[in-house]
This record gives structure tokens, C-alpha cells and sequence, in this order.
């Protein structure tokens, strides 16, 4: 059932893209059939992109950090002995996923914003 999920999600995804990126007076037609704003000369699918990109770098970082924080427990867990190394490796993993996950987000603010 997940991946059933997953693929309808990416099904979808990929055919809003070419409605998306058109121009002209279809674009108008389509946006008052929806009833969505359009700002900046038809740059709804900017936006809408830089939504979706920002939200799934968020989703994969909470994620990355989430199993970086499960395995580092349970690791202490078993030998209680290494537990500083294990936790000082744990805090630059997560500190290097939230760089990474910053710059996501950066350039598909950027990318809305051209």
C-alpha cells in the first residue's frame, strides 16, 4: 500500500509539471478554471515547485537526522563505554544534514524568486 502511495504521489507530481510550464493565454484559462492566484506574470509553478522542493528537503533531513539520533541510542545502548565518541560523531552528522538541508532550501527560495 505505501508504494502504491508513493507512485500515485509521483503520478501526479509529474503531470501538474507540464501545466505548470506552459505560457500564454492557456495558462490564464487554466488558472481561472482553478481559481488559483497568479502573481509575477504566471510564476504559480515557481512557486509551487519551491513549495514542493523546500518541503521535501525539510521531510528528508527530519528523516536522515531522525535515524542518525535511533542508531546513535542504541549504539550507546550497547556499549555504554564509547558513548562520547558515538554522540560527538552523532552532533556532526546531524550538524552536516542541517547544512546541506539549509542549502536546499536556499536555492529553491532562489529559484522562486528569479
Amino acid at each position: 500500500m505505501k508504494k502504491f502511495a508513493m507512485l500515485s504521489m509521483l503520478a501526479v507530481l509529474f503531470a501538474a509539471v507540464p501545466a505548470m510550464a506552459q505560457e500564454g493565454e492557456h495558462v490564464e484559462a487554466a488558472v481561472e478554471a482553478v481559481g488559483a492566484v497568479v502573481s509575477n506574470g504566471g510564476a504559480f509553478g515557481a512557486y509551487f515547485g519551491a513549495a514542493i522542493g523546500a518541503g521535501l528537503v525539510a521531510i528528508g533531513a527530519a528523516k536522515g537526522i531522525g535515524r542518525i539520533g535511533g542508531s546513535a541510542v542504541e549504539s550507546m545502548a550497547r556499549q555504554p563505554e564509547a558513548s562520547k565518541d558515538i554522540s560527538g560523531a552523532m552532533l556532526l552528522s546531524a550538524a552536516l544534514i542541517e547544512g546541506v538541508s539549509l542549502f536546499g532550501v536556499v536555492v529553491t527560495l532562489l529559484i522562486a524568486l528569479k
